[in-house]
């Protein structure tokens, strides 16, 4: 019996209707030396629109792990990962298929995308007219990647996690539906009636949603084959596995297969949980259509429960059976509605996201409505005190989506899924959306929207969908005029904003005037309060600029807006108002020890005790920090520290001051500007001064948030006075000075690709000068890292001490007499914090015995990979100083490239001075850039959530 007499025998058996709907029967046998699945499978396309098609798309996600420069590819470039790019070719994946034929034998020319290698292009031997169906016959062999790229795949131990991994269908609703694998999980099937039939090794066990309808062993061969079929189905999920871990829990409504864990907690607590969470499903979501639902560990891993959810079992603040509870919930709430609700997962992604956060919300409400954002911890001596520990559990989904905004990296809902920052797209964007549907819950209170939200799942299951179906049945369901949610919270990127902007008092009725903020139309409730008790309430709407209510007058003693947080409004600050008495009735000044969440009841003050290491010249240095700097951002900071260092016995610090405006939907969308001011040491009993007032303007690609690049100038003035003691030994070579400084820089901090120019312009009493830097970095196909950086500087005047070079450019180790580099030992010429290197100008790494130049300067620096880490560098450059002809100067060594940028080791081997390994004090020559700065470091795994 061949391949395709076998899958006719099995769609006899275990397939449905054909004419009914699309039809898939897959005939697979796996390989586990070769980690390959050779595949025959019939496709029984049905055209459901009234276009007749000449062609049918298909998706081959599997051949998206093909080559560096498919759309995943670069999905992993631009979240900072290299280890697609530095992976051996067998560890990718990739399609290949031997024929596509039609069901009467004839082959068919197929192509795939050349901007989507894994969609596949079927040219049909005649036209698929309305309302017929068409069948496609394959054979291919899919070669399985490694599942550490995107967590399917192959594992290390040689078990299979296979998602995605047949051929499918495309959507075709009147256009087709294709998109390319991002690592996304969405990928866009039509339902279909499957029949699948594989073939595996004895010691093997399949796991997966679909029902299993035979085995047959093979004695001779050690094989098994499993039969499984479904109908209506669109998940691809199947586990192969030598010793899997699911658990079978058969609950009233259906069977819960998972692999999920919680240390500690017993068979019988998991299946009482197990059987609350599908009952809690089955009342809000409807009846699940399959018998039984798989929800997988790695499900749950690719989406947690994001915060102190995450800490080790031993640290972590909820109990196990809360914990089990949630991660079951989220995750099945997730498998239930991708299973039902036939949205378009990249296009349409924030409906079902948001349902699930909505239902997380509502859960915790309704069986845990007294539980902590901090759990556990906010009955704890020391943290009880903070903010935080007052917050309800469901704060989270404010507190993340208002993480973002703050940041002004927030986009709209109804941006595609593979153009939003991974932030956005596993947590700002999921609960800005769940957050919007509770909020639009408490604004319909004519009607009941989780109800409502029933209904329509139950309504539309497994039928196509689309968000203005959903839209048109939420509408019909209430009086209120809805549109706001779906045109301004939905569609944009507006905040929500307002403010109390007074309250007049006349003889039998208050006058309230509130005022937006933002342009938008949002409603907003206004809660009365006696007494810190809720005595009414009222929703006010349509508010443009300021709107004023006119009200009885009664006992009311504050009004506030949204006193109960259910929306996520940008600034809660402003949100109360006293009716009598001073601006100190409304929010009373606050000082409290440590950064915390802002409390809107309160004007805070935060202070904060500091012991640190400042340099070797302060020493050990105590003091204390006083700000308003909360956990999240703000427009306005300002910050005082006073020091005293041990070491010098002196007073330091340093304070500033700095507002930043946040621009939407615009290029330009910072403009910060502020003064800092500080008194440091820079040598032994040496001490300087600096003010620099700022002003920076930030650019951005406001149409494509997820690429890195950003443009900005940024004009300051560096006021710079030393203070020299009789114990000094650094020389006074200049008196005190002021510099203006110009500078424009244009960043693309890409892992694969990076690069960064810069221009520099200085003027000041006895100089100008200007310079131009730029840098390259490429990790090639081969896996070969070039680096390249050119640096050129000129002075255009220079009336500064012709005995000194300390405005002069620098070789390698610039003066930095603006104070602006990270360095431990600014004045050291000898010792450990002398070999600390920054490139910066010439970036040199040997000590050459022309340091300096005082007319103009131009470098290029090189290194390229030998084995790993380890990197051969070269320097070249000339120097010119006034009055003497320009040298040529020269270095080359190997560099030791730990973590770029953050830490690496620079051994010179040849240079001007000649052969420098040899020398006596060879490890006084070593070059050493290390970084300490904690928010530096933290900007190293930040930058891919961003």
């Amino acid at each position: 019996m061949n391949k395709y007499t076998l899958i006719t025998v099995l769609v006899i058996l275990f397939s449905f209707h054909v004419a009914a709907q699309n039809t898939m029967s897959i005939a697979a046998k796996v390989n586990v030396d070769t980690k390959t699945i050779s595949i025959a499978q019939t496709i029984v396309y049905k055209n459901d629109t009234d276009t007749v098609l000449s062609s049918i798309y298909l998706n081959d996600w599997n051949h998206s792990y093909s080559s560096k420069s498919t759309p995943l590819a670069k999905r992993f470039e631009e979240e900072f990962s290299t280890k697609f790019h530095l992976a051996k070719d067998e560890e990718r994946g990739f399609t290949e298929i031997t024929s596509i034929k039609n069901e009467n034998d004839i082959t068919l020319a197929f192509s795939r995308l050349e901007a989507s290698p894994d969609v596949i292009n079927v040219q049909l031997d005649h036209p698929l007219a309305a309302g017929a169906s068409y069948t496609l016959q394959l054979q291919y062999v899919l070669q399985i990647p490694d599942a550490s790229f995107t967590d399917y795949g192959v594992t290390k131990s040689n078990d299979f996690d296979l998602k995605y991994w047949y051929i499918t269908p495309a959507v075709y609703d009147g256009e087709w539906q294709y998109y390319s694998n991002k690592n996304l999980n969405d990928l866009f099937v039509p339902k279909s009636d499957i029949t699948l039939s594989i073939s595996y090794p004895r010691n093997y066990k399949v796991t997966s949603e679909l029902n299993f309808n035979a085995t047959t062993i093979d004695n001779e061969t050690q094989t098994q084959t499993t039969i499984l079929s479904g109908k209506d189905r669109t998940d691809t999920y199947l586990s192969l596995y030598k010793f899997p871990s699911y658990n079978f829990v058969q609950t009233d409504d259906f069977v819960i297969i998972s692999d999920i864990k919680e240390k500690g907690l017993p068979g019988p607590t998991k299946a009482l949980i197990t059987d609350k969470v599908t009952r809690y499903l089955t009342k809000h979501l409807g009846t699940y259509p399959h018998k039984q639902l798989l929800v997988t560990s790695l499900e749950y891993q690719k989406n947690p429960l994001y915060g102190l959810n995450q800490l080790p079992a031993f640290l972590r603040p909820f109990q196990a059976d809360f914990q089990y509870e949630l991660k079951l919930l989220k995750t099945a709430l997730k498998k239930y509605l991708d299973n039902t609700l036939l949205l378009n997962p990249r296009k349409e992604h924030w409906l079902s996201e948001g349902l699930q956060v909505y239902y997380l919300i509502k859960y915790v409400e309704e069986y845990y409505p007294d539980t902590k954002l901090l759990g556990s911890l906010a009955d704890v001596w020391g943290i009880r005190s903070f903010h935080a520990a007052d917050l309800k559990f469901n704060f989270q989904y404010y507190l993340y989506y208002m993480e973002i905004a703050r940041k002004n990296r927030d986009q709209p809902l109804t941006t595609s899924k593979d153009s939003l920052t991974k932030f956005n797209t596993n947590i700002a964007g999921k609960y800005k959306a769940g957050l919007g549907l509770n909020y639009l819950d408490a604004f319909t209170e004519d009607t009941q929207l989780s109800d409502d939200i029933t209904e329509f799942l139950e309504a539309y299951q497994l039928q196509p969908v689309s968000l203005e179906d959903f839209k048109t049945f939420i509408a019909s369901k209430t009086t209120k005029n809805i549109d706001w949610f779906f045109t301004d919270y939905i569609g944009t990127r507006k905040k929500i904003d307002f403010k109390i902007a007074s309250i007049k008092t006349l003889e039998d009725s208050l006058k309230l005037t509130l005022k937006n903020k933002r342009d938008n139309s949002m409603p907003i409730p206004v809660f009365k309060l006696k007494k810190d008790s809720v005595v009414g309430k009222l929703w006010v709407e349509n508010i443009q600029g300021t709107k004023t209510i006119t009200l009885p007058k009664d006992s009311t003693d504050m009004f506030v807006l949204d006193y109960n947080n259910v929306i996520p409004e940008y600034n809660q600050r402003d949100n109360y108002k006293a009716t009598k008495g001073s601006f100190l009735n409304n929010k009373p000044f606050q000082l409290r020890l440590f950064k915390d969440l802002e409390d809107p009841n309160y004007n805070q003050v935060f202070f904060m005790p500091l012991v640190e290491f400042n340099n070797i010249y302060d020493g050990l240095t105590l003091g204390t920090k006083v700000y308003n700097k909360t956990i999240l951002r703000k427009r306005l900071n300002y910050r005082f520290s006073p020091q005293y260092a041990t070491k010098s016995n002196a007073l330091t610090g340093s304070t500033s001051i700095f507002y930043s405006h946040n621009i939407e939907n615009k290029n330009l969308y910072d403009i910060s500007y502020g003064i800092s001011a500080g008194y440091q040491s820079y040598g032994n009993d040496a001490f300087f001064t600096r003010i620099r007032p700022s002003l920076t303007f930030s650019f951005r690609n406001d149409a494509y948030f997820r690429s890195p690049q950003v443009d900005q100038i940024m004009a300051r003035y560096v006021s710079i006075s030393r203070d020299i003691g009789e114990e000094a030994t650094i020389p006074l070579d200049e008196p005190d000075y002021g510099v203006f400084n110009l500078r424009y820089t244009h960043f693309n901090p890409g892992v694969i690709n990076y690069s960064k120019l810069s221009s520099d312009i200085q003027i000041a009493n006895k100089f100008s000068k200007a310079s131009f830097n730029y840098e390259f970095r490429k990790l090639t196909h081969s896996n070969r890292n070039i680096n390249f950086r050119f640096f050129a500087g000129v002075f255009l005047d220079n009336n500064s001490n012709p005995n000194s070079n300390y405005f002069s450019f620098a070789l390698d180790r610039p003066t930095d007499y603006l104070f602006d580099l990270n360095y431990l030992g600014r004045s050291e010429d000898s010792g450990i914090f002398s070999q600390q290197i920054i490139i910066a100008e010439g970036g040199f790494k040997s000590k050459l015995a022309t340091p300096f130049a005082n007319q103009w300067m131009t470098t290029a620096n090189f290194s390229t990979s030998i084995w790993r880490y380890i990197q051969a560098y070269t320097d070249i450059g000339l120097v010119k100083n006034k009055f003497i002809d320009p040298k040529f100067v020269y270095d080359s060594g190997i560099r030791l490239n730990l973590v770029e940028d953050y830490f690496e080791i620079y051994f010179p081997i040849y240079s001007n001075l000649g052969w420098e390994v040899g020398e006596s004090d060879y490890d006084q020559r070593i070059r050493i850039m290390f970084t300490v700065d904690p928010q530096v470091l933290l900007g190293l795994f930040r930058r891919k959530w961003y």
